[in-house]
């Protein structure tokens, strides 16, 4: 029955609407009239008076009619109304109390009461204004309880949350039934025609509405605060979802009511540090910048910074067709390159190639490098060993030694954690690169450094894409070991530390990120699926949604990472950087181990090149038999000097 009324009200047409507001405007407009004498007077009918006045009575009806209409009361949606219509009405019964003042005291009537005017104009805002209300609230009542749209509760009473509300009632798909927040001041008072309640009372809302939905709405909170609101959220199975930040909804990048799936850096609860201007602008104001990998999950972000920092040429250089052409075509579009001339050069190519990239800087003077092409999934790494060495070693070599020989000023190299005591070939070819960038940077005009950090969220190959994935297919979610550990950091924070660690750089020097706190992936993987609304699966709570499965550590994987070979660290002037000082290997020991690997490659013997990056660099023990695909070499234990088999 009332669905039908609901599906009645709604499928009114707006010419029925309008006339039904006129009709009762109508009868409310004389009745206020009547009203007025009769709370003047103190008597239920005062015959003397409306005897004698009767005629404003038939006179005030079209003259209210009138004003409602110019001042666009008619066109306003009740169960949308905002603060605009009921300036309306507050003006309409202002001029009409005028227009009855005007009428007996210009006329000059004798006993006409001069209080009558101000209560009609009192009474008809409390009838016309007080009707629309009543009917908002009738409607959103018959839409809390009965329709097919989701049950919601709002995190945040505050504007935000009110705007998201708003935007929520006049869509299709969510209801708001309640407010949440953690101010206490607000618990129990009503905002948008619903309570606020403590996020205690979660459960309360389960059971009562149905909420099994969240939205945060508050964008000005910090990532600190934005956690803290997640864990008080954790233990109730709903799905939370959040608004986007107030700069994206101010700059108009995206609306309050655009809903996004919880952002994993909020469940780390770390705040970035705002960029030391000096230091970002350094390398790169009015220079000639080069990023290599410019398509990767890093190598992009650098690409969006650097020309935030106002370079005259930067060139892209990346090996993937596709990669180059989604950040040329996104950089086409950022404001910097279309309002202060940034030159952008998209080129082609392999880092290895010496040739290409002796051209490039003959060809564009670069004066600072981004060196961030680089093989980065351990065990794609593991399987296609020479290809590893070429890229992250050779590579880095080929680009390092032409940077010296033109002269730049400055070169950086992206480098990771697991350079430090690798126990992957991946992981053991980034140290060889440093060593490389290392022996290049004595006695060298050009400042060669190297910035060392872990793990960044949703960069391509990361866990959170993989998680997220997994928990829309219900499951399972896959964890390799549940002890596993790593380091985070969100691609922008740590593009905006490697630009600034490079400008602190006086050769030779690797910088550490200080990445905050390891993080346990089974408990990310557990928040995970908290956060969207489901029941972690396991034998004490076998009634669970989603099971999380341990599938072993991949080849090369460590259980931690680390971001210091040695103990000896020092702090910058950037509170997020720090100075290391690692050992290096003499230029002709290096050169040896550089040419010995170049020998296994034509050879295509892997055990072979693996033990000469055990050689050269320090702490690394593999903890993986060695399986190249394309060699044909594999092993049945790690370590050198076992024996090895064909395979096909």
């Amino acid at each position: 029955m009332r669905r039908k009324l609901q599906r009645r009200m709604v499928g009114l047409r707006r010419s029925h609407k309008k006339w039904i507001m006129v009709a009762a405007d109508v009868v409310m407009i004389p009745f206020a009239l009547w009203a007025a004498w009769a709370l003047r007077l103190g008597q239920w009918w005062p015959q003397f008076y409306i005897e004698r006045f009767w005629w404003l009575f038939p006179l005030m009806i079209p003259v209210g009619i009138f004003v409602f209409a110019r001042l666009g009361l008619y066109r306003a949606i009740v169960r949308f109304m905002s603060g605009q219509a009921f300036m309306a009405i507050v003006k309409g019964s202002v001029f009409l109390a005028l227009s009855l003042w005007s009428v007996a005291f210009l006329a000059r009537f004798t006993g006409f009461p001069r209080s009558i005017p101000i209560i009609f104009g009192l009474v008809l805002f409390t009838l016309v204004g007080g009707s629309r209300i009543l009917v908002r609230g009738f409607y959103q009542w018959l839409t809390r309880h009965y329709t097919n749209k989701e049950p919601v509760a709002i995190f945040g009473a505050g504007s935000a949350g009110a705007q998201l509300a708003s935007a929520l009632q006049k869509g299709r798909e969510f209801i708001p039934v309640a407010f949440l927040d953690s101010n206490s001041a607000l618990w129990k008072h009503t905002v948008q025609g619903m309570v606020v309640y403590s996020p205690n009372d979660l459960q309360t809302l389960i059971t009562q509405f149905g909420v099994n939905r969240v939205l945060l709405a508050v964008p000005n909170a910090t990532k600190k605060q934005r956690k803290a609101i997640l864990d008080q959220l954790e233990p109730f199975s709903v799905h939370v979802q959040t608004t986007p930040s107030m700069p994206d909804i101010v700059s108009g990048k995206a609306s309050v009511d655009q809903l996004q799936e919880v952002e994993p850096e909020d469940l780390l609860g770390r705040d970035p540090v705002p960029a030391n201007a000096a230091l970002f602008n350094a390398c790169i104001h009015e220079k000639v910048v080069l990023v290599t990998g410019a398509g990767g999950s890093i190598g992009s972000e650098l690409c969006r910074q650097v020309v935030k920092a106002g370079p005259t040429t930067l060139v892209l250089f990346e090996q993937s067709e596709f990669g180059l052409y989604q950040i040329e075509s996104e950089l086409k579009r950022n404001e910097h390159i279309l309002f202060h001339g940034v030159q952008l050069v998209p080129l082609l190519g392999s880092v290895c190639n010496s040739h290409r990239i002796k051209e490039v800087f003959q060809r564009y003077q670069v004066d600072t490098v981004y060196h961030a092409a680089a093989y980065k999934h351990v065990p794609l790494v593991e399987h296609n060993v020479f290809e590893g060495i070429r890229n992250n070693v050779m590579g880095t070599r080929v680009v390092a030694e032409a940077a010296k020989k033109a002269g730049a000023g400055h070169f950086v190299l992206v480098s990771t954690d697991k350079a430090v005591r690798p126990t992957n070939v991946m992981g053991a070819t980034k140290r060889m690169a440093e060593l490389v960038v290392q022996s290049l940077a004595v006695e060298a005009d050009t400042v060669f450094s190297m910035v060392r950090f872990g793990n960044v969220l949703g960069s391509s190959g990361s866990v959170v894409p993989l998680f997220r994935e997994q928990i829309r297919r219900g499951g399972p979610v896959t964890v390799t070991h549940p002890d596993i550990t790593r380091f985070f950091m969100t691609i922008p924070e740590a593009a905006s530390l490697v630009v600034q660690a490079g400008a602190m750089g006086q050769g030779g020097d690797v910088f550490v990120l200080d990445m905050g706190k390891p993080v346990k992936i089974v408990d990310l993987a557990r928040r995970m699926i908290e956060l969207s609304g489901y029941d972690v699966k396991s034998e004490e709570h076998p009634e669970g949604d989603i099971e999380i499965e341990f599938s072993g550590l991949r080849p090369g994987e460590k259980l931690y990472e680390e971001l210091l070979i040695g103990e000896a660290v020092s702090g910058t002037d950037h509170p997020k950087i720090m100075r290391a000082n690692e050992e290096l290997l003499p230029e002709a020991t290096l050169h040896a181990y550089l040419e010995s690997l170049i020998a296994a490659e034509q050879g295509q013997d892997a055990l072979v090149a693996r033990g000469i990056l055990e050689k050269a660099v320090a702490g690394f023990k593999p903890s993986s038999p060695m399986v190249d695909l394309l060699s044909g070499v594999a092993e049945k234990a790690p370590g050198p000097g076992v024996e090895k088999q064909s395979f096909h």
